[in-house]
C-alpha cells in the first residue's frame, strides 16, 4: 500500500505539503495541489484515518447515547441522527447505556479516547457537572440536562393534557396514569400534564410508575386493575407502556375500549400494529433526531445557533383503544 511519503515523492513535494492538502489546512500552491491529487489518484493512496485523527484531534464521528435500544422510539431517533450526520460527512457511534451510570461513564471514556467530535444524549443518568467535564459539543435530545446545553424536546406536558382530556371526553370517570421514571424530565412533564387536568376537573385518579418498560408496565397494570377495578381510563406514559397495559387487560379479560379506554404517548409505528390500534400522542420523532444532529454539527463547526431550546409540537391520534 502506498504511504504519504510515496505520494510526496511522486508529486515532488514535501510530506508536510501532502498533509496540508489532505487536511485542507495551510497554504498550498495550485500547482502543488494538482500534483498531490494526481499522485494520490495514480497510487490509489488511502489516508491513514487513525493518524489523521491523532493529528487533528478530530475523528469525524459523533456519539449517540441511548437509554434503551429495545424501545422502538429510540431507533427512529437514531435513524434521523444518522441520516443528517451522513449528509454532513459524519459517522454515528451508537451507545446503549441501559440507564446505568457505570456503563454510561465507560462509553464516555471510550468516546473521548477516540477523539469523538460531539455527543447527542438521550439519557440523563449523570449530573450536569459530569457532562460538563467531558468538554465536548453536546445536545440533549428528549431530555433536559441544563440551560447551557442545546435541548430538543416535545410538548410533553401539553400532550399529556390533551391525552387526559381525551379520556374524559370519551366518558371516563376514574383515571390512571402509568408514568415513566421519576427525575426523567419527559416523564415528569407528562405526569404534570395529567395531574393538572384531573385536579382541574376533580376526577378520581391513581398514579403508578411503570418505567417505560413493557414487562414492568404489564405487571403494574395487573396490580392496578386488581386493586382499582373502577379504573375505566388509562393514560400510559409511552406507547411501550401502553402495550404492557393491553397485555395485562387481555390476561384479566378486560376489554379495550369497552371496559377500559387507553391512550399512549410517542406515536411509534408499533401503535398502529396493535389490536386494537393504539390511540396516542404523536411526537415528531424523526424531526427531533434530525434537528439535534444539525445543532450538534453547528457546535462542532463553530456556527451560530438561533436558540438553545427547541420544543416541537405533538398531535393527538385517536384510534381504536379510545
Amino acid at each position: 500500500m502506498a504511504t504519504i511519503r510515496d505520494v510526496a515523492k511522486k508529486a515532488n513535494v514535501s510530506v508536510a505539503t501532502v498533509s496540508r492538502v489532505l487536511n485542507n489546512k495551510g497554504y498550498v500552491s495550485e500547482e502543488a495541489q494538482k500534483n498531490v491529487m494526481a499522485a494520490i489518484e495514480s497510487l490509489s493512496y488511502t489516508p491513514n484515518s487513525v493518524a489523521r485523527t491523532l493529528y487533528n484531534k478530530s475523528s469525524g464521528m459523533i456519539g449517540l447515547v441511548l437509554p434503551d435500544i429495545t424501545n422502538p422510539f429510540f431507533p427512529e431517533l437514531a435513524r434521523a441522527v444518522e441520516d443528517v450526520a451522513h449528509t454532513y460527512g459524519y459517522t454515528v457511534v451508537l451507545c446503549n447505556s441501559d440507564e446505568e451510570v457505570a456503563k454510561e461513564k465507560k462509553y464516555f471514556d471510550a468516546l473521548k479516547q477516540k477523539y469523538i467530535d460531539g455527543i447527542i444524549l438521550t439519557t440523563s443518568s449523570l449530573t450536569s457537572k459530569d457532562y460538563d467535564r467531558l468538554d465536548l459539543p453536546m445536545v440533549a435530545l428528549d431530555r433536559r440536562i441544563g440551560d447551557h446545553i442545546p435541548t430538543v424536546v416535545s410538548e410533553n406536558k401539553q400532550g399529556a393534557c390533551e391525552a387526559t382530556e381525551h379520556l374524559l371526553a370519551k366518558g371516563c370517570r376514574y383515571l390512571a396514569h402509568l408514568r415513566g421514571p421519576e427525575g426523567v424530565k419527559t416523564a415528569d412533564e407528562r405526569y404534570k400534564g395529567f395531574m393538572e387536568v384531573v385536579e382541574q376537573h376533580g376526577v378520581e385518579h391513581v398514579v403508578l410508575n411503570a418505567e417505560f418498560q413493557i414487562d414492568k408496565a404489564e405487571a403494574v397494570a395487573q396490580e392496578l386493575f386488581t386493586t382499582y377495578p373502577q379504573v375505566d381510563g388509562v393514560f400510559a406514559g409511552s406507547d411501550v407502556t401502553a402495550a404492557g397495559v393491553m397485555k395485562a387487560a387481555h390476561t384479566l379479560n378486560k376489554r379495550i375500549p369497552a371496559d377500559i379506554k387507553l391512550i399512549g404517548f410517542d406515536g411509534i409505528p408499533l401503535g398502529k400494529m396493535l389490536v386494537p390500534a393504539l390511540s396516542t400522542v404523536e411526537q415528531s420523532i424523526y424531526k427531533m433526531g434530525a434537528l439535534s444532529a444539525r445543532l450538534l454539527i453547528k457546535q462542532i463547526e463553530k456556527q451560530p445557533m438561533a436558540s438553545m431550546y427547541y420544543e416541537l409540537p405533538v398531535k393527538l391520534i385517536a384510534r381504536e383503544t379510545t
